[in-house]
């Protein structure tokens, strides 16, 4: 079959989903490759994917027989100098976490979306839902820095999957995008820029006169930022990746002093370089009596009962965390010291643990579950109760 050329990059405005706008954020980061298995509601996105990469002169655009599957040839891909992609949604991340953990560990680069729906199991596949925050940091086993975004709008769809390819090839780090189904597939105006206006960066590969049989694909000398160059299969290095606690060299090594000097270093990666990561939203929160936090589709209803409230003379703000990982524990902190918090989210409470841990008190819960968010007249009345206290 004879495929159409399209240029890499749709500059102009649209009316269009979010499971498009993450699609066309991914291809103007010059991804090469996606495995998928398809599933509501990111199926979009699989379905798309699809036809878009081969026009731009992708390398393969897979609908694989299963998750695990497809998140393995991610990271065969990667290896190979691809930047690549995958989505799915809540059972599908589920069966994704083992093949994410060895992603951490052999730090290699892509971007895994998922499109959250209601579960647990099944659930409700064509719902949408915020219940996987958790798991995007403690699904697989062991201990290791997720970083994961999370969008409100089809505009930061885009945007959002843009950055997050710049952090994973910056950080050398798989990183997660988190948008509830009711972002992936609401249908608002989004402008996509010209090409030339977009960043893109890539990943730090080894210096032209490296010695290729001496390369360690996991040294970091001379790497302020701790992010080790990466070499890929067929340029003729000698690297070796595994999932084991492992030398500079890759090769497995099974030492306490070892183990420890790695995952420390991983987590210290990520903490040095924060500042690559999106900076939140916030709306009055300077002399707010009480914040109101929430992400994705959540934050929107919020912003509403924060707006109308003010407008009836209740100092309220939104803090809406955009990089829910690592979690932003001093912006909680701060809040905390000067306003009462209340934390909205389609879950039973997935957000609120971690603002409740660094806001050092309770935390006042609007939760909602079944594929709705909560009301703007609910989270105004909890505003209305916390301020007359």
């Amino acid at each position: 079959m004879v495929v159409e050329k399209q240029p890499k990059v749709l500059t102009g405005t649209y009316f269009k989903n979010g499971n498009w706008a993450i699609v066309e954020g991914a291809i103007a980061s010059g991804i090469a490759e996606f495995f998928a298995y398809p599933i509501s509601p990111a199926s979009e996105i699989v379905e798309y994917v699809s036809l878009r990469l081969p026009a731009v002169g992708g390398k393969a655009a897979f609908i694989v027989e299963d998750e695990i599957a497809s998140i393995n040839m991610c990271i065969g891909a990667s290896w190979a100098g691809s930047k690549v992609l995958t989505a799915t949604s809540g059972p599908g991340f589920s069966l994704k976490q083992e093949g994410l953990g060895l992603a951490y560990m052999t730090e290699t680069p892509l971007v895994c979306v998922n499109i959250m729906r209601g579960g647990p199991s099944t659930g409700l596949p064509t719902f949408s839902a915020q219940g996987d925050y958790m798991q995007a940091q403690f699904g697989s086993h062991g201990d290791y820095p997720a970083i994961a975004l999370t969008p409100w709008s089809v505009q930061e769809c885009f945007n959002l999957t843009v950055e997050a390819f710049n952090i994973s090839e910056q950080l050398r780090s798989t990183v997660i995008l988190l948008a509830d189904g009711e972002v992936g597939r609401m249908m608002e105006p989004i402008t996509i820029p010209a090409e030339e206006d977009i960043e893109i960066i890539n990943r730090k590969q080894p210096p032209k006169n490296t010695d290729k049989s001496k390369f360690r694909q996991f040294n970091v000398s001379g790497q302020d930022d701790l992010v080790p160059p990466m070499a890929h299969f067929g340029e003729g290095y000698k690297i070796f990746g595994t999932g084991l606690t492992h030398t500079e060299d890759g090769l497995p090594k099974l030492d306490e002093d070892l183990h420890i000097e790695l995952i420390t270093r991983l987590y210290k990666k990520v903490e040095i370089n924060k500042h690559l990561f999106p900076e939140p939203y916030t709306y009055k929160i300077e002399d707010a009596e009480v914040v109101v936090i929430a992400t994705g589709i959540t934050a929107r209803a919020c912003l509403q009962a924060v707006m109308d409230a003010r407008d009836q003379g209740m100092k309220a703000g939104l803090y809406r965390p955009i990089t829910v990982w690592p979690f932003p524990k001093e912006d909680i902190e701060k809040i905390a010291q000067k306003a009462e918090i209340i934390v909205a989210e389609m879950s039973m409470g997935q957000l609120i643990w971690p603002v409740e841990r660094y806001a050092k008190k309770k935390c006042t819960l609007v939760s909602r579950i079944g594929g709705t968010p909560p009301e703007p007249k609910k989270i105004l009345d909890s505003i209305r109760k916390l301020v007359k206290k």
